[in-house]
């Protein structure tokens, strides 16, 4: 028996992936068969789904978040049964859905000239039908007309509080009951393609024709004798299915957009489909449009407030994850500064006070932005508190650091790190840098000076060298660290806030305290941008020999 999985991705997509071969893994990682690097809840090879003898199993690999199946965490591997329910991450996975196997709506789209003659089609569509008088409700008739009591009975089930998968059958047995058809499907456009959301039977086969006359030219389809008409008599699903008569409507939104169709057809020789049936179904069409796209409308609401609230809570985690004040070191003064462009960022930066006027400097930029950027950052945040306690020589600091990033690190992502540790007493400065901005250091004079040299960034070459460099701060100096989001930010036409632009404001404010200075280059950087959204995220720091 053909197994399939119904997926609905982190964006509220839904495929439809069937299970062929041995083995399917899903994860963050491009090594999976399904690959999803956005969903930060998964792990880079998350779990599996494996083929045992007839059967098919699912298995965790050790994921970080663990695996669900029908809400139960799983901790082996599990022979799966039609209907599970498989979450991790953002993602909801349904094994071989029984609606979808052997009952499933096997929908065909057979090739027909749209142009060719039909002897027994009609065509309408929704201003026609609207326009149709046996559509109206009579002013003081006794009671409403079959089409109308349809209509009210759409309404009434319509109005209530659905979920979209719970609205699609609905609408389907609406319309299947108002026309007394035998068979139906209900299709949605997705990603341009029609998916088969609701049916009753089975093995629909639909002129690519007739499909592109509801879906372009927004007409609505009547064939009153399939067996009969030219268009379709020849054709052997429409003689083995005994189709006699036959319904196609699109599902119109009140922008006029279509978002899909509903195709019915039924069997009966006694009785055939009539204009008025085909005028109900359109207007009915109608109705379920605007109504699903109130559903979506209110699931995308609310999965956005979900995200926002989701965001809020990231963001406040992270912002404890960074320095809230600078610390006090004796002969030195110190400011930090981070703005996320994003609820939340991929920029990292800290302090480390050892005693006796030493401090240590940490700056970090992540690439990407976001939550994927945002992980990553406290991924690094949590390796340097480890390591910074003892930094030692910095080449071997940041041999260590690469290694343990490029153990975790998604093949698609890096991070540019710069590390310093200050001696306020005598000036001395041992850094390492691994890809990041040369920081500057700006002497007392007014002279500034790159400090460049280092290695590539973190999580490419697990073997990559790196080295300790020196330097020295007279009194009076200034060391500044700083992210690209700062010299890269852009104006409303796009021009780039530049580095020479940055030491100019840092050289004319050299002599103010740390925090001045940090308040002047962020109060530049908003004149110059002007009201433009930042771009990316700004982290500064600053270090002053007093």
């Amino acid at each position: 028996m053909l197994r399939e999985l119904l997926i609905q991705c982190p964006d509220g997509q839904m495929k439809t992936v069937p299970l062929t071969g041995e083995r399917l893994a899903i994860g963050r990682s491009s090594a999976s068969e399904l690959c999803f690097p956005e969903d930060a809840g998964l792990s880079r090879q998350h779990f599996a789904f494996e083929a045992q003898g007839g059967d098919w199993t699912v298995q965790d690999l050790g994921s970080k978040n663990g695996t669900f199946v029908n809400n139960i965490p799983l901790k082996a591997r599990l022979i799966l049964k039609p209907g599970d329910r498989v979450t991790a991450g953002h993602l909801v996975i349904v094994f071989a859905p029984e609606s979808r196997t052997a009952a499933g709506p096997h929908v065909v789209f057979e090739g027909t000239d749209s142009t060719a003659p039909a002897t027994s089609t009609v065509l309408t569509n929704l201003q026609g039908a609207l326009s149709n008088q046996t559509m109206a409700f009579e002013r003081g008739a006794p009671r409403a007309s079959a089409p109308m009591q349809a209509l009210i009975r759409a309404g009434q089930e319509l109005t209530r509080n659905q979920t979209l998968d719970e609205l699609f059958p609905v609408i389907l047995d609406l319309a299947i009951q108002a026309v007394n058809a035998k068979r139906g499907v209900l299709l949605i456009l997705e990603g341009g393609e029609l998916v088969p959301r609701a049916h009753q039977g089975a093995d629909f086969h639909i002129s690519t024709g007739v499909r592109d006359r509801v879906l372009n030219e927004r007409n609505s389809i009547l064939v009153r004798d399939a067996q009969t008409d030219d268009a379709f008599k020849g054709r052997m699903s429409i003689v083995e299915q005994k189709v006699h008569t036959m319904m196609a409507v699109p599902l119109q939104t009140k922008e006029e957009r279509i978002i899909g169709l509903i195709y019915v057809d039924s069997p009966s020789v006694l009785r055939e489909f009539t204009k008025d049936d085909l005028n109900l179904l359109t207007v009915m069409a109608n109705v379920a449009a605007i109504r699903i796209e109130n559903a979506r409308l209110a699931e995308i609401e609310q999965a956005e407030r979900i995200m926002q609230r989701d965001l809020a809570q990231a963001a406040e985690i992270q912002g404890r994850m960074l320095p809230d004040k600078a610390p006090a070191v004796e002969g030195a003064d110190l400011a930090g500064f981070n703005a996320a462009c994003r609820t939340v960022g991929g920029d990292y930066f800290d302090f480390f006070p050892y005693g006796g006027g030493r401090v240590a400097l940490a700056l970090g930029d992540v690439s990407g932005k976001g939550m994927p950027a945002s992980l990553m950052m406290m991924a690094l945040h949590a390796r340097v508190q480890v390591l910074a306690e003892d930094p030692g020589d910095l080449a071997a600091f940041m041999t260590r650091l690469n290694k343990a990033t490029c153990a975790k690190c998604p093949s698609n992502r890096f991070i540019t790190f710069f590390f310093c540790v200050l001696d306020a007493a005598t000036g001395e400065l041992a850094y390492a840098n691994a890809g990041h901005n040369p920081p500057i250091l700006m002497r007392a004079s007014g002279e500034a000076e790159l400090l460049e040299g280092g290695g590539p960034p973190l999580g490419i070459l697990p073997m990559a060298p790196y080295r300790q460099l020196q330097a020295h701060l007279q009194p009076g100096d200034m060391l500044v660290l700083y992210s690209d989001g700062v010299t890269e930010a852009n104006n409303a036409a796009f021009d780039e806030y530049g580095e020479e632009r940055f030491i100019d404001v840092l050289r004319q404010h050299r002599e103010q305290p740390a925090e001045a200075i940090v308040a002047a280059v962020t109060r530049s950087l908003t004149e110059f941008a002007a009201g433009a959204p930042p771009a990316d995220d700004i982290t500064l720091q600053v270090a002053r020999r007093v």
